[in-house]
């Protein structure tokens, strides 16, 4: 089977602007690839470039060399050469990504918060409403605070809301950075669910989980980011 995401020879590098514009190598010669309907779980030490690595394959990051390459729409597109109207479209239809912390409008309520890029993918407003809500409450966030906004929630409150989000469009390519970080044990087990019914679905899944228990029921391989003077 085709990869829904690969990369070939990546490499990113930080430059400390306020230290002599001093350059830290973060990744180098990243050969990635992950499969419709498989979760990938980056491993490796703290400071790897873990995150570093999935923020570039959400562009978020830019990659000074190599490519990232992602099938969207049914074609292959070189991420690292899309433009920012091309990414948009490649995020609202075929990329999704649960961060570690939610970010959205202000006064904006959790279910409408949920079910906006439902409704940006083209669903009736009706129903993403009622898809948002299903997830919400699967994810035993009660309906009173269901209209209100997620700025005065917990932590844990705020990541179901960013679950819910991430998982309610059924994105063909699904990135998670620590989605049970600030979890109970009865909703890591949600989690757990929504990744293997994900999986079920076609979607491919990169994650990085620093819970090893939740990392070895949902990953099918791990692929190991190394620090770079470690690499060789």
């Amino acid at each position: 089977m085709s990869a829904s995401l690969w990369t070939t020879g990546l490499g990113k590098s930080f430059c400390l602007h306020l230290q002599g514009s001093v350059r830290i190598p973060v990744l180098e010669h990243v050969d990635f690839s992950v499969a419709p309907g498989e979760c990938v779980a980056l491993a490796g030490p703290s400071g790897a470039g873990k995150s570093t690595l999935m923020r570039c394959l959400y562009g978020n990051y830019g990659a000074e060399e190599g490519r990232i390459h992602i099938r969207h729409d049914g074609q292959d597109v070189e991420l690292t050469a899309a433009d920012a109207r091309a990414m948009r479209e490649i995020r609202r239809q075929t990329l999704g990504y649960v961060s570690q912390f939610l970010r959205v409008i202000p006064r904006i309520g959790a279910l409408d918060i949920v079910a906006e890029p439902l409704i940006a993918r083209g669903a009736a407003p009706d129903a993403a409403r009622a898809r948002a809500e299903e997830l919400l409450l699967r994810l035993n966030l009660p309906p009173r605070l269901h209209h209100l906004p997620p700025a005065t929630f917990s932590g844990g409150e705020q990541q179901r809301v960013n679950l819910a989000r991430g998982f309610a469009p059924g994105y063909p390519i699904l990135l998670l950075d620590e989605p049970t970080a600030s979890l109970d044990a009865a909703n890591r087990e949600v989690v757990i669910a929504l990744i293997a019914e994900a999986k079920a679905a076609g979607t491919a899944i990169i994650g990085i989980f620093h819970d090893v228990e939740v990392r070895d029921r949902v990953a099918d391989r791990l692929f190991e980011v190394l620090p770079i003077q470690d690499a060789a």
